[in-house]
């Protein structure tokens, strides 16, 4: 692996095993130490450094982790594309993307498929809406279930596309989830809202907050994380932009 800049003005990028990704370095005052991710929806290394660290410390920290990053880049799942004839999920159940112009505009479930007219060249993004859409009703009775059995206040609720978290929740209760979980299976999708709501009480981690999530939540949440582990970067690529393939430089 290597590093390499034609100029200081233009973008850094890293080789690995020929290949050339983008670098991107930032500086975060909250930042202890130098911290490497790969972003393989974009093709895209980033670095963040704290205040004190130089530049060159990152660029060597990178190279350092090298083998972790060829991993990361080797376990990239591919675009999906939302277009006629393709396959995407709603409520964990698959469908098959139908257009036709003889179809209604707004997309809507027919034996086993999604159905929608109007121009062809929109079929992508008005999918991708329609989903967000479908998500909030969906996302709005998980919540209120399980604010109901946690006994704490209904909290506003947010619609996001994050790619770090499927859900958060911030001091001044409110919970932000992710669009995305709509294609998850339901306990999968659950289990996301009962953590957030469980926040609600404890804004931590520690044993009171797992207790009262496994109050609320009816299912095996280790069963819902480990299928976000395994499933959730497909999640991300549904209707992801097609990036270009990264320069082979050998």
């Amino acid at each position: 692996m290597r590093l390499f800049s034609s100029s200081r003005s233009e973008a850094l990028a890293i080789s690995l095993d020929g290949v050339s990704y983008p670098l991107q370095l930032r500086r975060s005052k909250q930042a202890r130490s130098i911290i490497v991710s790969a972003d393989t929806v974009k093709g895209v290394v980033r670095l963040t450094l704290p205040p004190y660290a130089s530049e060159n410390q990152a660029l060597r920290f990178a190279q350092s982790k090298s083998d972790w990053l060829n991993a990361r880049f080797a376990e990239a799942v591919p675009p999906v594309p939302v277009e006629d004839g393709g396959q995407i999920a709603f409520l964990g159940e698959p469908y098959i993307i139908r257009w036709s112009p003889e179809f209604a505009r707004t997309p809507e479930i027919v034996d086993g498929e999604i159905r929608l007219g109007g121009p062809a060249e929109l079929v992508e993004a008005r999918i991708l809406r329609w989903l967000r859409a479908r998500a909030r009703p969906i996302f709005a009775d998980d919540l209120q279930f399980y604010c109901s059995r946690a006994g704490t206040d209904l909290p506003r609720l947010a619609i996001g596309d994050a790619r770090r978290r499927w859900g958060s929740c911030s001091s001044r209760k409110s919970i932000r989830l992710s669009w995305r979980l709509v294609m998850a299976p339901p306990h999968v999708r659950r289990s996301v809202v009962a953590h957030e709501v469980a926040h609600l009480t404890h804004m931590d981690h520690s044993k009171r907050f797992y207790a009262l999530l496994d109050r609320i939540f009816e299912s095996d949440r280790h069963v819902a994380d480990r299928w976000l582990k395994d499933h959730g970067r497909g999640l991300h690529m549904v209707g992801a932009e097609r990036q270009s393939p990264p320069v082979d430089r050998t």
